[in-house]
């Protein structure tokens, strides 16, 4: 059923934007910038989420932990940070723990990881180690930050790269 409209909006949605559109849409914007400003890093994490060497990788993907495993178990626990990745050739798990103000200690895990490559990505800094035998990993010294993992096997031609998505550590 159609109500008639006394103020005659339908023609005017049918009118060219004019200054009045114009300041509207102004005004509006300004109003998003205040209550939900765009990021200040937002192009920063772009350009880090997609880089040339996650073309050609293959994509490694945050397994879920179940509610009780993230519940703290008493006042004095320890916060450890336990995350598992995985893709169709490889599982890579890392812990991370606070080894001083501001900073923190990975321990990793990939499986299957003898030799393994493992790069740890944050913005500006690239830092690289490689597996033992039974594919153990460990970056000292690490800032809190938007982090990457990009995982390669002892034999680059046997498989491409894995890549786990950027997570905030």
């Amino acid at each position: 059923m159609n109500t008639p409209n006394p103020l005659g909006w339908e023609s005017l949605a049918e009118q060219p934007l004019d200054e009045v559109d114009a300041e509207l849409m102004n005004r509006i914007a300004e109003l998003y910038s205040a209550v939900d400003p765009v990021p200040h890093d937002l192009v920063e994490r772009l350009t880090f989420a997609i880089t040339l060497d996650a073309l050609n990788a293959e994509l490694a993907e945050l397994q879920q932990q179940p509610l009780d495993a993230l519940a703290s178990r008493g006042v004095e626990s320890s916060e450890v940070k336990t995350l598992t990745f995985t893709s169709d050739s490889m599982t890579t798990m890392v812990s991370i723990v606070a080894s001083g103000p501001d900073r923190l200690r990975i321990d990793g895990w990939a499986a299957p990881g003898a030799g393994v490559s493992v790069e740890l990505r944050q913005m500006d800094v690239t830092r690289d180690v490689v597996a033992d035998d039974d594919g153990r990993f460990v970056f000292d010294d690490v800032p809190h930050g938007l982090t990457r993992f990009t995982i390669r096997a002892a034999d680059p031609a046997s498989h491409p790269p894995v890549v786990t998505p950027a997570v905030e550590i």
